[in-house]
């Protein structure tokens, strides 16, 4: 017998799951997972990571959801009664204090991510904006945060091969590899100080998200290969691990059942990955072989097919698009982060998560992987336009840093 589901993704009693759920995001949010709190807020709740955290906490049971965002929920955005879609500058104190009254936990995922934002967003929205939050916490008594932070955060330059978080550096480094990695970790620094018995805080970090409406990192990758400029960066065998979006936000929600008095993971900082469910068991892949798969999927040309670009090369061309890009006043996508962080090891050992937060992924990657693939072939690939800039990124992700960089100068010109 199928079974209907109306709009709001409920069906004669079942538990509601959102109508933009994918075939393996629906079996996994059949599953029993513990209770979650009964009001909850989700800063910058329209992102990749945050609408989907907004709709598995509805999954779960919770009463009300709060997203809070610079730009309103997209037209496709799931209109479930328990959520609130709720336009809201971070760095508005005000507006961020009245959302978070009542809260009895808010996930903080709002943040300027990437190299592609103009260089005051970073502090703006990732430190200030995360004050505020702290702000609005102790305000109203919020019992419990969960920081959204980055393992770029730890990023020297050197390889991460297979460490467990206790095995990287410690914050604050001497220095970072871009401002959104020294940007977070002072925000991430500022919530672990937060920590107390009346506010219990805790940071979780993935790597390399994917999933079905990913609208950062397989767009990019995906444009570039289609009109021909990406190539295979160095050998092409550096190791990393993968997250899907349902494992971090996982991740996520379980890390609030973590809060607790004397529990470990107060005021810590946790990687939450794909785990063992990558090729062969191993908590890694070869980066290149499978994003090789994602570009062979939409039909286009094999990237192991065409000269490999050597470091030595690209290090000094990377270093000239940084000059050009600083007296355009923009980002190339070609630079100096990208070139080492594309050939570097990036991969974790998830132990810890799995000892203190009882971290499990819930879609093995081999599965989600295969079905973001065909996920793009079918929503992405029709649209996907070959005369793709090698300024900037996509449409949707440039929007939103466009409305924050004019809410930066209004205020500005406020102060003068």
């Amino acid at each position: 017998m199928v079974t209907t589901r109306s709009k709001n993704g409920v069906a004669g009693g079942a538990s509601p799951i959102s109508p933009n759920s994918s075939p393996l995001q629906i079996a996994a949010s059949k599953r029993s997972y513990p209770p979650v709190p009964k009001t909850c807020v989700v800063t910058g709740g329209t992102g990749f990571v945050g609408q989907r955290l907004v709709e598995m906490l509805v999954e779960r049971g919770a009463a009300k959801v709060i997203s809070l965002d610079i730009v309103p929920a997209p037209k496709d955005a799931w209109r479930h009664p328990n959520i609130e879609w709720r336009v809201c500058d971070i760095t508005d104190e005000a507006k961020v204090a009245a959302a978070l009254e009542g809260a009895d936990c808010v996930w903080h995922n709002a943040a300027a991510v990437g190299p592609f934002h103009p260089k005051p967003l970073y502090t703006r929205v990732n430190y200030e904006g995360t004050l505020n939050v702290l702000r609005a916490c102790k305000k109203h008594g919020v019992p419990k945060l969960v920081f959204s932070s980055s393992p770029s955060t730890r990023f020297t330059g050197a390889d991460v091969d297979g460490l467990r978080e206790d095995e990287m550096p410690s914050l604050p480094l001497p220095s970072y590899l871009q401002e959104y990695a020294g940007t977070k970790a002072a925000a991430e620094l500022e919530v672990s100080k937060a920590c107390c018995d009346d506010l219990l805080t805790v940071s979780v970090a993935p790597h390399q998200v994917y999933g079905p409406r990913d609208n950062l990192f397989l767009p990019n990758l995906l444009e570039n290969a289609g009109n021909g400029r990406l190539r295979v960066f160095g050998p092409g065998y550096n190791r990393i691990c993968f997250t899907h979006v349902d494992n971090y936000c996982h991740g996520l929600i379980i890390a609030e059942r973590a809060l607790v008095p004397k529990s470990p993971a107060l005021g810590n900082f946790y990687i939450c990955t794909d785990g063992t469910t990558h090729p062969g068991g191993e908590q890694y892949l070869l980066f290149w072989k499978e994003l090789d798969r994602a570009v062979v999927g939409m039909g286009f040309s094999s990237l192991w097919a065409k000269f490999h670009y050597p470091t030595w090369f690209l290090t000094p061309i990377a270093a000239v698009c940084e000059v050009i890009g600083w007296i355009l006043g923009t980002t190339l996508k070609l630079n100096l982060f990208n070139v080492r962080v594309l050939v570097m090891h990036r991969w974790f050992d998830i132990a810890n998560a799995e000892r203190d937060l009882k971290f499990k992924p819930i879609i093995a990657y081999e599965e989600g992987w295969t079905e973001t693939i065909a996920w793009f072939r079918e929503h992405w690939l029709p649209t996907y336009a070959k005369s793709a800039s090698l300024f900037g990124i996509a449409k949707q992700s440039q929007a939103k840093i466009d409305i924050q960089e004019a809410s930066r100068q209004a205020d500005l010109k406020k102060t003068k």
